[in-house]
């Protein structure tokens, strides 16, 4: 990890410099065995929490191991080691990371503390950080852990002082860390801090209504409000057809994607999109269902299919991405040898997230051809009986070939540090 020879920061908020020094000696509340921050995204609690969680273990210990955690290892590095290293380098560390052994070594003068990065993605992770004596623990994006791996991170800090810091975005309000962390904050003897985006001083006033607009019901509670509030009625009530559905394809395209949605008795759903200027269009759809149509087809029938579809492209479609679980159509699809075909990635919350989020912006839009996905995105609602977030499974065809395709085109835009780098 290459030397930042200069680092400026901009000033703190209130609310940011309440998280940097709460466990001081000289804090009225030093005492406590943590610290929980949620709130609104891009509020600034990532940046001061892992800074203050470096500041606190290297002022409190000397060759301790420390453990940070975040949903995946890849998502510690973007939303934290991005920046975390540049910020202690400027302030007189030393910071080597292994990327291989995932651990960040920080130094100053005699102390020298180890932290190990890890990422708790399902309940097989919780098998991951057993056997290891922490000092602190640091767990970015809680409320999307399993509750097995946190409680066992948590287990592994028997070193006599040890700090609990949690940070994450609301969920739902019967969410377990909502009911048995943040609802008994003080019965833990935990400081609860909330945020919103005024509590990031770095965010203008043109970003904070970029993201104002960005999102509808829950979503909008949760991320801009930052409220623990349980999601219901239609999915995507951002949707409009003035907005996202067009008469008039464009001319020219610059690339071409398709996604599958796979199913046998249920239907199969494949989507041709081609971006032009930007945006993404659906330009075509195949939608068959079975049980409509009285007959099943086979893998080779589906495949015919697809081909005429990606024959309507006017460049070669660049891959097809396809519905992870249907093993024998991707090997259909890889024995002709035609196509680039490639297993979906399915997140379905994170993914609904990112679809709302490109509805809005006006990033993806629907020829008037596509009847079968218009259809389904006026009926794709909540269901209000689960404990979880979680969709109805009805009408989710070609919600979920919509899905497949922009988790895998989804880029968001970064704009949520509080400092700046200058590179020499």
């Amino acid at each position: 990890m290459g030397r930042i020879s200069t680092f400026h920061f901009q000033p703190f908020s209130a609310k940011q410099l309440q998280v940097l020094t709460w466990w001081c000696k000289t804090s009225p509340v030093s005492d406590k065995n943590g610290i929980i921050a949620d709130g609104a995204i891009r509020s600034g609690k990532t940046v001061s929490m892992a800074l203050s969680y470096i500041l606190w273990a290297m002022s409190t210990y000397s060759g301790m191991n420390f453990a940070m955690c975040g949903k995946t290892i890849s998502s510690f590095r973007r939303n934290v080691l991005s920046f975390l290293p540049a910020m202690l380098q400027s302030r007189g560390y030393q910071v080597k990371y292994s990327r291989s052994d995932n651990v960040l070594v920080v130094t100053r003068g005699g102390t020298e503390n180890a932290f190990y990065i890890f990422g708790g993605k399902d309940e097989s992770s919780a098998s991951l950080i057993q056997g290891v004596t922490l000092a602190g623990v640091l767990l970015d994006e809680t409320a999307l852990m399993p509750r097995s791996f946190v409680e066992q991170a948590i287990a592994r800090c028997s070193v006599t002082g040890s700090k609990l810091w949690f940070n994450c975005n609301p969920e739902n309000r019967s969410h377990w860390f909502k009911r048995d962390w943040i609802d008994k904050a003080r019965e833990k003897r935990l400081l609860y801090l909330h945020f919103t985006m005024d509590d990031n001083p770095s965010l203008s006033k043109e970003v904070r209504d970029r993201y104002r607009r960005l999102y509808t019901g829950a979503f909008y509670e949760r991320f801009i409000l930052g409220k623990w509030t349980d999601t219901s009625g239609l999915i995507y009530p951002m949707f409009s057809n003035e907005k996202n559905v067009v008469k008039r394809l464009p001319e020219k395209y610059e690339r071409f994607i398709v996604s599958c949605d796979y199913g046998t008795v249920n239907p199969s759903s494949f989507g041709l999109w081609g971006l032009s200027g930007g945006v993404w269009y659906r330009t075509a759809e195949y939608y068959y269902d079975s049980r409509k149509e009285g007959m099943q087809r086979t893998d080779e029938e589906h495949y015919l299919q697809l081909e005429r579809l990606c024959g309507k492209a006017p460049l070669k479609v660049e891959k097809v991405l396809c519905d992870p679980s249907a093993a024998s159509f991707i090997a259909c699809i890889q024995r002709h040898g035609k196509f680039n075909v490639q297993p979906a990635k399915n997140d379905v919350i994170s993914g609904i997230r990112r679809v709302g989020d490109m509805l809005s912006e006006g990033k993806i839009k629907f020829s008037d051809r596509c009847a079968d996905i218009i259809r389904e995105i006026g009926l794709y609602c909540w269901d209000n009986s689960a404990a979880a977030d979680k969709p109805i499974k009805e009408n989710d065809h070609a919600m979920d070939d919509m899905r497949y395709f922009v988790n895998d085109i989804y880029a968001p835009k970064d704009d949520f540090f509080v400092m700046a780098v200058d590179r020499r």
